[in-house]
């Protein structure tokens, strides 16, 4: 079975959660602290604030810029649920607009469309690691006086130029990044995500509300020489990765730049095969991006239908996975009314499957998917 993700995890991981393990200091501790230090470090970013999810993180992250009811947050629908549901957690209202049909990520001009007095902000998304408009999207922001805030889940290690620099994507250009550690991503944890961000005030109040709002962290209390009585100052939440999760995001780190350059090579070969084929539209990175292709996406011939050529696939021993769902057609966002036009969204999940890809893939294995893909195509 070829299976469309495997994460990169070995002795060095295994060495590094036995050792917190036996430490007897599991949750959030010393580990957590250094991995927030090292991220910010590698992205470029002043501050790094761990959490248990990219989930959380952008929970977080819309709270600290004072997102709540009746306020309106311009995002996509093609992106997964959580981004949609995490604008629903503050009580605000998601603005679904559509999507650049090239990039699978938010169209700036469908955004400027949508910006009303009530938008409180844009949740912008680097879909499958693939860099968004950042600097159209900075420019509708500051121009109309809203925060920007990335989801890059899917994007460590992803890099943009912007003003003739290259960055990686969490280096700050909105107020906040959101990361995320999910065993389908680059680097994982298993679970756990980041948030990223140059602003002081912000960073202090996600720390304090991810350990439930506590004014003394556990290990201020545990390495005081004196009895301490903490307070919670204000409603918070339980959003704290663990020491065993930083140890081994730690390891992950390391990795990073030689899982985006394998996954970049893997890219390249593949599309060498298949860009002769008839109707298939393979992904496309932008002049100014460089994605690290946590996914590699391609859009079906208008003749094919997307389930039986991925049952094929699966018959032959190669998972494959669907185009990127729509928020807008799933239970607890259909009976909203939809203003804005999300035809390219739409299609971008019916038309389009994800290809395996992994670090550890060899091309034998990607030659092999390459010509079933062929084959199904063309026969």
């Amino acid at each position: 079975m070829i299976p469309i993700a495997i994460p990169v995890l070995e002795e060095e991981e295994a060495d590094a959660a036995r050792q917190v393990v036996l430490s007897g200091w599991v949750s959030q501790g010393p580990q957590v602290a250094a991995f927030e230090k090292e991220f910010a470090a590698l992205v470029g970013a002043p501050f790094a604030c761990a959490v248990s999810s990219c989930t959380a993180a952008l929970h977080l992250a819309l709270l600290a810029l004072d997102v709540g009811p009746d306020d309106e947050v311009i995002t996509p629908s093609h992106s997964f649920i959580a981004t949609a549901n995490c604008i629903r957690y503050c009580g605000a209202t998601p603005v679904f607009v559509d999507v650049d049909p090239t990039t699978y990520n938010l169209d700036p001009d469908r955004v400027a469309e949508a910006i009303t007095p009530r938008t409180r902000a844009i949740l912008a998304v680097h879909q499958m690691g693939m860099p968004c408009d950042l600097k159209a999207l900075i420019d509708l922001a500051d121009k109309h006086g809203i925060s920007l805030i990335e989801d890059a889940a899917c994007a460590a290690g992803s890099q943009i130029n912007i003003n003739g620099r290259w960055d990686l994507i969490g280096r700050p250009h909105g107020q906040i990044a959101c990361f995320s550690f999910h065993p389908r991503k680059v680097i994982t944890t298993g679970e756990g995500g980041m948030l990223t961000t140059s602003d002081p005030e912000i960073d202090s109040k996600v720390r304090l509300w991810r350990q439930h709002s506590m004014s003394v962290t556990d290990t201020v209390r545990h390495g005081s020489q004196q009895v301490i009585f903490e307070n919670y100052l204000d409603v918070g939440f339980n959003y704290r990765m663990t020491d065993i999760q930083a140890a081994i995001g730690r390891k992950q780190l390391v990795r990073l730049a030689d899982l985006v350059a394998r996954r970049r090579a893997l890219v390249a070969r593949y599309n060498d095969l298949l860009r002769d084929i008839e109707g298939l539209r393979l992904p496309l990175e932008m002049s100014w991006a460089r994605s690290n292709w946590q996914s590699y996406c391609v859009q079906l011939p208008d003749r094919f239908d997307q389930m039986t050529v991925m049952q094929n696939l699966l018959d032959q021993g190669i998972a494959t996975r669907r185009g990127i769902m729509c928020a807008h057609r799933e239970a607890p966002y259909q009976n909203e009314e939809q203003r804005h036009d999300l035809r390219q969204s739409e299609f971008a999940q019916d038309r389009s499957i994800l290809l395996p890809i992994y670090a550890q893939m060899t091309v034998d294995d990607l030659e092999l998917v390459a010509r079933s893909v062929r084959k199904e195509l063309t026969s």
